[in-house]
């Protein structure tokens, strides 16, 4: 899944498919139980100080909060093929790069959403600075991106390739 502008969301049929599952479940079953912890929660008396009731109403609140932030990612979605192995750093792509020319210093990571990030691979979203930085270039070729400090780091392109995930 690749942030493509600023509305836009790119996804693979997969990525599309795992995230229509989850909103499906999360909007379904998953609210039926959270309205019985709670149901059992308040029947245990006063609401005050009852923690049981106070974890299930947060824990409702993560829940709708999830529901709203996958369903406005899924109407804006894009479905379609991953991005062409074309040696051209682009949303999709899982990169490598070399930081300030060492090229025994290098860092790999996927170059996509925050949505779809995974245990496997580290993911910067083609909006960080990083992401901002290596997008659209190419591989042997040089980028520059700001550092929190305000200060400019250089990094070599090495690898680009699509995300197999």
């Amino acid at each position: 899944m690749t942030q493509t502008s600023e509305n836009v969301t790119w996804l693979t049929q997969e990525a599309y498919n795992q995230l229509r599952a989850e909103l499906e479940y999360l909007s379904g079953p998953a609210r039926t139980e959270i309205a019985a912890k709670i149901a059992a929660a308040r029947e245990e008396g006063d609401l005050r100080e009852n923690g049981g009731y106070h974890a299930a109403k947060e824990e409702q609140g993560k829940q709708e909060l999830r529901v709203r932030q996958l369903t406005q990612l899924l109407e804006t979605a894009k479905v379609g093929e991953a991005p062409a192995a074309d040696g051209v750093v682009a949303p999709g792509m899982v990169v490598t790069i070399a930081f300030d020319g060492d090229e025994d210093d290098t860092l790999t990571f996927l170059l996509a959403s925050r949505e779809y990030a995974s245990e496997e691979i580290e993911t910067y979203s083609p909006q960080s600075p990083l992401g901002s930085g290596v997008n659209g270039k190419r591989i042997g070729e040089d980028a520059q991106y700001e550092l929190p400090n305000g200060k400019l780091a250089s990094v070599k392109i090495l690898e680009a390739k699509p995300y197999q995930g």
